[in-house]
C-alpha cells in the first residue's frame, strides 16, 4: 500500500511561511514534539483505565534519541498512535486560510501561529529538512504505516514496519539548524521545556565513571519529575519538601523566607508554589523567576503582565489547564482566564502575608528586612494591595522596633505634631552616616525611622498622599527644632550687620565642591548645640532621589546637590570668631561700610526720586546715574567680602569647624581631609 498526496492547504508556500514566521522562537519545535509525545501516552493511559484497552500499558516512558551520524533526532512514544485516516485527518489537513491573511495577522507574533492553527506537529519543520512519522495504532488489527515529508506540500504513505503501538518522530534536521544535533543542546531543552511533563522523558542512559572516562550504564536517563510538588496536597508535605524543591528549581539561590501553596479549582484551574526569595540589592536582577505551566509543560518564564508586577519578584511556578499553552505573552496579557489567575494570586498572596503577621508576629519582623521590598513594591504599583497590605506593613525605628502604620501614628501623634497640626515622622537612610541628627531629634523626645530600602524614597511619597496630614523629614534636613515647628521662630540676637559679615567669613572658605552648593545660615539654636551644623533640603533631595525612579524627572538630577551650613549664633566658638573678626576688621572695613552706606543711602533717593515716573520721562542721565551707584556698591561690597575673606583665610578655627561640620557628612576627603588632620594636631599642641 502507498499513497501520495498534497497537504491541505492553500498555498505551496506553507512550508517557507513557517519556517520565516516561527524561526524566532525555533527551538520550541521539541517541547512540541514531547508534548504530543505525552499526550498521546495520557490518552493510552486513560482508555486502560476506562476499559477501552485491555492489553498491558507496559513501558510508557518517551524516548528522545539522536543520531548524529544519520542527522536524525527521534521522539518515540508508546502511546495510542495512528491509523491511516487518522493521519489524513490530524496530519495532512492544517486549518488555513489564504497565505495572505495568515501573514498579515500573525507576521508580528510568531509564537500564536502554533497554537492558534494546531501547527505544533509542523513546527518540527522548522529545523528538519524533512519529516518521518512512523506509526501503529493501539486499535486491533491495526498495521504500522509511515508518512514522510520533505518541507514541500507533497507527502507520502506507505507500510511499515513497527512491532508496537505509538509513534516515532523522525527529524532529519536542516543544515543551518546542526545545534539540534548536540547532546548538551537537547538536553538543555529538555530540561527548560520538559522537565515537569506527567509522563516519564527518557534521553539516553544515565553515565558514570569507569576506567577514567564517562560511559552509558543500562539505566535510563530520565529528566523529568512526573510528580512535581505542586500536583502534591500540601498536608502531605514537609517544609524540608518545599525547600528540597526550591533547590531543584534554583540551584544557586539562598533558602527562600517562605512559600505559598496553590491550589484552586473554582472558578479557574490553577496549582502553583510561589517562594518569596532573599533579594540581596538589585530588583531587576529577581526577575522573570516564576515559570508558567499548562499541565505540567513549561510556557515561559517571562511573566510580566500575566501576573501583578510586584510578584515577578517572586520564584516559584504557576501551572494552569486554563493558560494556552502556545501563544506569546501578549496574548497571555489580555487573556480573561489569566487576569483572573493575576488577581486570585495577588489576593492568596495577601492572604498568606496576614496570616503569618497574625499568627506569628515575631517571626514576621525578623523577616520583615527582607520581606519590605516585596510589600512596598506591591503597594507603589497596585493599589488594591495597599489597601490590603497596610495592616500587615511595618515601619522600623532605629533601634530596631517595629510598628504598624497605625501603632506608629499613635506613638508619635502627641510629640511630632507641629504647630499647623501636621504629623511630622523623622526618618534616616543611614544610622551611622547620620547619628549625630538621630541624637539630636531623640534628645527631643522624638521618634526615628529607619529607611534604608531600595524603594523607600518612592514609598514617603505615597505615604504623605495615603495618610491625612502628615509629612516625612529626614533628620538632616533641617536642625532639630525646626524638623518639627512647634512654636514662631526664635531670631538670632546679633545685629543684621554681624549676621552677614559671620557669614561672609564661613562662605568664604566653604571648599568648591563640583556639583554642590552652599549655603550659610545664622540661627540662634542654644548654647549646648552643635557650633556649626550642615543640613539638606528635604524637597530638593527627594526629588533629586525621585528623578532615579521616574522618567521626565531628568531636570532634577541634574541640579546640582544643595547644603545649608548653620551657625549657631549662641555658641562660645561662634562669638569668639565674630568677636575676632569684628576687631581684626574694624579699622578696614570701617570707611568702606562708611562709604557702602552712603552709596546705598544714595541709590535709594535715585529711587524714589524716579518713582511714580514713567519710563519714557526718566532721562538718560537719570539712568546712567543709577547704574553708575549700582556699579560703585558693588565694588564697595566686593572691597568688604574681600577684607573679610583675607581674615578668615588665616582663622583656624573657621576651618576647623567647616571641616568638622563636613566630616560629619561624609564630605571631608582626599587633600582637604590631610589638611583637616594637620591642622587638628597643630591646635592640640
Amino acid at each position: 500500500m502507498a499513497q501520495k498526496g498534497n497537504i491541505g492547504v492553500t498555498t505551496e508556500n506553507i512550508f517557507p511561511v513557517i519556517k520565516k514566521f516561527l524561526y524566532s522562537d525555533h527551538e520550541i519545535f521539541l517541547r512540541e514534539m514531547v508534548s504530543n509525545a505525552v499526550d498521546a501516552t495520557q490518552k493510552m493511559k486513560t482508555l486502560a483505565e476506562r476499559g477501552d484497552f485491555k492489553g498491558e500499558l507496559g513501558d510508557l516512558t518517551v524516548r528522545v534519541s539522536l543520531d548524529a551520524d544519520k542527522g536524525t533526532l527521534t521522539i518515540s512514544d508508546r502511546g495510542i498512535g495512528m491509523t491511516e485516516e487518522e493521519i489524513n485527518k490530524y496530519i495532512n489537513q492544517i486549518a488555513f486560510s489564504g497565505v495572505t491573511d495568515f501573514l498579515d495577522k500573525y507576521k508580528d507574533n510568531a509564537n500564536a501561529i502554533i497554537g492558534h492553527f494546531g501547527l505544533g506537529f509542523y513546527s518540527s519543520f522548522m529545523v528538519s529538512k524533512k519529516v518521518e512519522i512512523v506509526t501503529r495504532s493501539y486499535k486491533e488489527g491495526s498495521k504500522a504505516i509511515k508518512w514522510s515529508c520533505d518541507g514541500s506540500p507533497e507527502f507520502e504513505i506507505t507500510d511499515a514496519e513497527r512491532a508496537d503501538r505509538g509513534s516515532d518522530i523522525i527529524l532529519y534536521i536542516d543544515d543551518d539548524c546542526k545545534e539540534f544535533l548536540d547532546k548538551l543542546k537537547i538536553q538543555e531543552l529538555l530540561n527548560k521545556y520538559c522537565k515537569f511533563m506527567a509522563v516519564p522523558v527518557a534521553f539516553g542512559k544515565k553515565t558514570e565513571w569507569k576506567d577514567g572516562k564517562q560511559v552509558d550504564t543500562d539505566e535510563d536517563n530520565i529528566i523529568n519529575s512526573v510528580e512535581p510538588l505542586w500536583t502534591k496536597t500540601p498536608s502531605t508535605l514537609k517544609d524540608e519538601d518545599y525547600k528540597n524543591f526550591y533547590r531543584t528549581l534554583y540551584p544557586m539561590q539562598d533558602e527562600p523566607l517562605f512559600w505559598i501553596h496553590l491550589n484552586v479549582d473554582y472558578p479557574f484551574n490553577l496549582t502553583g508554589i510561589l517562594y518569596f526569595p532573599r533579594i540581596k540589592s538589585n530588583i531587576e536582577l529577581q526577575r522573570n523567576k516564576i515559570q508558567l505551566y499548562c499541565n505540567q509543560v513549561f510556557v515561559t518564564d517571562q511573566v510580566e503582565g500575566i501576573v501583578p508586577e510586584f510578584l515577578t519578584l517572586l520564584h516559584g511556578v504557576i501551572d494552569s489547564p486554563d493558560i494556552p499553552l502556545n501563544v506569546s505573552r501578549s496574548y497571555l496579557q489580555s487573556d480573561a482566564n489569566v487576569k483572573k489567575i493575576s488577581k486570585y494570586i495577588t489576593k492568596k498572596v495577601a492572604d498568606r502575608l496576614a496570616s503569618i503577621f497574625k499568627e506569628n508576629r515575631k517571626e514576621y519582623e525578623e523577616k520583615w528586612d527582607d520581606l519590605k521590598i516585596f510589600i512596598n513594591y506591591g503597594m507603589l504599583s497596585q493599589e488594591d494591595f495597599y489597601d490590603r497590605a497596610k495592616d500587615f506593613a511595618l515601619l522600623k525605628d532605629v533601634d530596631g522596633k517595629y510598628f504598624t502604620f497605625e501603632e506608629y501614628q499613635t506613638l508619635i501623634k502627641d510629640n511630632q505634631t507641629d504647630k499647623d497640626g501636621n504629623l511630622i515622622y523623622l526618618y534616616a537612610n543611614d544610622k551611622e552616616a547620620e547619628y549625630s541628627y538621630i541624637e539630636a531629634a531623640k534628645s527631643k523626645g522624638y521618634s526615628v525611622l529607619l529607611l534604608d530600602g531600595q524603594l523607600d524614597t518612592p514609598m514617603v511619597s505615597m505615604l504623605e498622599q495615603k495618610l491625612e496630614k502628615t509629612r516625612f523629614s529626614r533628620v538632616d534636613a533641617d536642625i532639630v527644632d525646626r524638623l518639627i515647628v512647634k512654636e514662631d521662630k526664635k531670631e538670632s540676637e546679633l545685629a543684621k550687620a554681624d549676621q552677614d559679615n559671620l557669614s561672609q567669613a564661613f562662605r568664604s572658605q566653604l571648599p568648591k565642591v563640583e556639583k554642590t552648593e552652599f549655603y550659610v545660615d545664622v540661627q540662634a539654636l542654644g548654647e549646648q548645640a552643635l557650633p556649626v551644623l550642615i543640613t539638606q533640603s528635604e524637597y530638593m533631595r527627594r526629588m533629586k532621589e525621585a528623578s532615579k525612579f521616574q522618567a521626565g524627572m531628568s531636570f532634577y538630577a541634574q541640579m546640582p546637590d544643595a547644603y545649608n551650613l548653620v551657625l549657631n549664633s549662641d555658641h562660645p566658638l561662634i562669638k569668639n570668631v565674630l568677636e575676632n573678626e569684628n576687631k581684626e576688621c574694624a579699622d578696614q572695613l570701617k570707611p568702606v561700610v562708611s562709604e557702602l552706606k552712603g552709596l546705598e543711602a544714595r541709590l535709594a533717593a535715585l529711587h524714589q526720586t524716579q518713582n511714580g515716573k514713567k519710563p519714557e520721562e526718566i532721562t538718560q542721565e537719570e539712568k546712567d546715574e543709577v547704574k553708575t551707584t549700582e556699579q560703585s556698591i558693588e565694588e564697595q561690597r566686593t572691597k568688604k567680602n574681600d577684607i573679610i575673606a583675607s581674615y578668615a583665610k588665616g582663622n583656624n578655627v573657621i576651618h576647623q569647624l567647616i571641616d568638622l561640620a563636613l566630616l560629619q557628612n561624609g564630605m571631608l576627603k582626599g587633600a582637604a581631609l590631610d589638611s583637616f588632620l594637620k591642622r587638628s594636631v597643630d591646635m592640640i599642641k
